[in-house]
This record gives structure tokens, C-alpha cells and sequence, in this order.
């Protein structure tokens, strides 16, 4: 991948878009393939929530009408957030993770923000691997977390070390 997105937001074959609602079932799919999905967080309410903030921030990266990539990208102010960063599992070493963290840094950069975070599980470690090549480290914190609106159905308690 030469990493050069041309006028229309397209890298050798691949178009970076907002997403469409009509984008709903591939990117459920895509998001479950590639292990995102846990019973304590709703995909489709996921979706929901982010085309009610900022649902410009909410990128698919497209091939040949499907949708191969995924990021879902936020900026509070004060800093600026990335979930839901996935990529089509026979698609994987083709680059298309960092063009849409490049993606992301440059719509962050564009509206003043200081600081991308993210987070990943600590088990994933392939996944820390990448982000580090990305000039990415991780912060010497504690993420907390508390559920205030339950996704989950009945019976299903995340574990502690999720979110």
C-alpha cells in the first residue's frame, strides 16, 4: 500500500467514507469476526449512539462495494478517542488499520485535538504490537469504567477487566 489517498478518499482501491446506515449488517459482521463484540456491549446500539454525536467520525473503509475496515472516532474537547478499529481478517497486512489511525489523527488534528487515546485489552498484545509501530505507548494509567446504561442481556455481568 503507497499510502497516498487520491481526491476522493480512495488508497489503492480502498475508500475511506463516512458510514451509512445501509453499512449496518457488514460492519456488525466485520466487528465480530475480528473479535470486537462481547455480550455486555450492543453493536447495533453502539451504531446508534455514534450517528447521535459525530457520526462524520464514524469511518468504513470500502473495496469493490464491501466494507473491509472499520473506525469509529471521537473527540470530547480534550481528547480524542478510537474504538472499534477493524479490518477485514483476509485484508489484514495490507496497511488498512494505520491509513484510517492516519485517517482519524488528521480529522482529530483538524479540530484542535491534543491527544488520541485508545484502548485495547492487555491480552492483545498483537494488537499493542500495531499501535506501537504507529508511534503509539502506553500510558502509565488506570482505565476505570462504569456501565451506565446496561446493554447486556439479563444474566450477563461483564468482568471486571472488560469493558
Amino acid at each position: 500500500m503507497t499510502g497516498a489517498v487520491d481526491g476522493g478518499g480512495v488508497v489503492d482501491g480502498v475508500r475511506i467514507r463516512s458510514f451509512d446506515v445501509a453499512d449496518t449488517e457488514p460492519v456488525v459482521e466485520l466487528w465480530r469476526s475480528a473479535g470486537l463484540v462481547v455480550p455486555w456491549n450492543d453493536p447495533y446500539r453502539d451504531i446508534e449512539r455514534k450517528l447521535a454525536v459525530q457520526p462524520e467520525l464514524f469511518l468504513v473503509g470500502e473495496s469493490d462495494g464491501a466494507v473491509v475496515a472499520t473506525a469509529m472516532i471521537g473527540y470530547d474537547g480534550h481528547r480524542g478517542w478510537v474504538n472499534y478499529l477493524a479490518v477485514d481478517l483476509e485484508r489484514r497486512g495490507e496497511r488498512l488499520g494505520a491509513l484510517l489511525m492516519a485517517e482519524a489523527e488528521r480529522l482529530l488534528t483538524e479540530r484542535g485535538c491534543p491527544k488520541l487515546n485508545l484502548q485495547v485489552r492487555s491480552t492483545n498484545t498483537g494488537v499493542i504490537e500495531f499501535y506501537r509501530s504507529l508511534g503509539y505507548r502506553v500510558d502509565e494509567v488506570v482505565s476505570l469504567g462504569k456501565r451506565l446504561v446496561p446493554d447486556a442481556p439479563a444474566g450477563v455481568i461483564p468482568p471486571d477487566s472488560r469493558r
